[in-house]
């Protein structure tokens, strides 16, 4: 019992961490008050608790994944480290750009996922995982997934900036916010690197899949989504470079894209380990 509660401590302590970070960034830069509407740049103090919990979170996925000698797999530990990697990805934008104002979104989703593999710990066991083709398609795959999820992310908080403008309702929390051109070409460019990923990701699912399973890529519902949710992207991008998409048509595109990819893996997995109790 304490070895388990050891593992599971990691995770507790990160969705901890996420959800107090997350109360102080809506109490900092969207809490309305009778103050005038001053911008509040992120502090050093608070990029290091953010790194913080981000160590900690990695700490118990990589205990997780990888501590029992070789590598197992589930669709909490997927679901929590794609928000592990958007969270890193946002905290490395934020020496960019503003990301302060996003802060109060993305963390308590963030620390939702963090206790997913706490609330489900079963894990199965990876067939041929030191294959240099499953890393790679693992390692791509996981790369496109979280960027989709940070680009669906984006996509909802540029909607919500979109309509309180529309609205002509200044208010903290939309201060706090990006400008709107800034955060649409960020959106584009963290999606034209997810659809790279995911099209390796792909190939090399179909090209090494008889080396890694022994069989040629099974054609089930996981890849079908997989291989839709590319489909939409690659219309997304065309759109845009073609027919200069963009707002609404964009962000309509971009959610559901990611709700395609998502049912690919998590949905799929999270059928067959909860639901049907399969590992």
């Amino acid at each position: 019992m304490p070895d388990i509660l050891l593992h599971l401590l990691p995770h507790v302590v990160s969705s901890l961490l996420y959800g107090v970070l997350g109360m102080h960034f809506w109490h900092t830069r969207w809490r309305e008050t009778d103050r005038p509407l001053v911008t509040l740049p992120m502090q050093p103090w608070e990029r290091a608790a953010i790194l913080a919990a981000l160590v900690v979170q990695g700490i118990g996925l990589y205990q997780g994944l990888f501590s029992a000698g070789g590598m197992r797999f589930s669709f909490s530990f997927a679901l929590s480290l794609m928000l592990w990697l958007a969270v890193l990805i946002y905290w490395l934008e934020s020496f960019h750009a503003r990301m302060d104002g996003l802060q109060p979104m993305v963390l308590p989703l963030a620390a939702i996922s963090a206790l997913a593999p706490a609330l489900f710990p079963q894990l199965r066991v990876v067939a041929n995982a030191g294959a240099w083709g499953f890393q790679l398609h693992f390692l791509t795959a996981m790369l496109a997934y979280s960027l989709f999820t940070l680009s669906a992310l984006h996509a909802v908080f540029m909607g919500f900036a979109e309509r309180k403008l529309h609205q002509r309702a200044v208010t903290k929390s939309l201060t706090s916010l990006p400008p709107i051109l800034t955060m649409e070409a960020l959106l584009f460019r963290m999606i034209l690197v997810a659809f790279c990923l995911l099209t390796v990701a792909l190939l090399s699912g179909v090209m090494f899949a008889e080396a890694i399973f022994g069989r040629a890529m099974a054609v089930d519902h996981k890849t079908l989504f997989a291989f839709a949710s590319w489909g939409i992207f690659a219309a997304l991008l065309l759109g845009r470079r073609v027919y200069g998409w963009r707002g609404r048509i964009a962000l309509r595109w971009t959610l559901t894209g990611f709700m395609v990819l998502l049912l690919a893996y998590i949905g799929s997995r999270f059928v067959a380990e909860v639901l049907l109790g399969r590992l």
